[in-house]
């Protein structure tokens, strides 16, 4: 009798694990992206510019936004440049057609370590 080897070849299609690195905006709960900071600002601005003590804003390159009614540290303490890991970890429900406001991502800071949770917009979908 005479032995023959065989050749398995095992293929393994390897999808983002849950919570692991994207591009862009996490579109998933749980998934997450490095990006880093374009601008931190107030909430509120006129024409002669920011509005002191009305809250936290950041936007990020990769066209993310999160907002705060409150001054956030962590945010305020923040550099526009600096790198940031946001994970998405709430969806809206239930919202009107075109309006995809709500979303809440948790973001670090990957240069000062510090973190904040906050929405990417003042209302959620169907709010004011």
């Amino acid at each position: 009798m005479r032995k023959t080897a065989a050749l398995v070849l095992v293929v393994i299609f390897a999808a983002p694990a849950l919570g692991a690195d994207m591009p862009g905006l996490p579109t998933r709960v749980g998934q997450c992206a490095r990006t880093t900071i374009a601008e931190v600002t107030e909430r509120l601005g006129d024409a002669s510019g920011p509005i002191a003590g009305s809250g936290s804003a950041v936007s990020f390159a990769n066209g993310g936004h999160q907002v705060s009614y409150e001054q956030v540290a962590a945010v305020d303490q923040s550099h526009r440049g600096d790198p940031v890991r946001m994970c998405l970890v709430s969806l809206p429900r239930n919202c009107p057609p075109g309006d995809a406001r709500g979303k809440i991502y948790k973001t670090t800071n990957l240069r000062t370590h510090g973190s904040w949770t906050l929405p990417d917009s003042q209302h959620s979908c169907g709010g004011a």
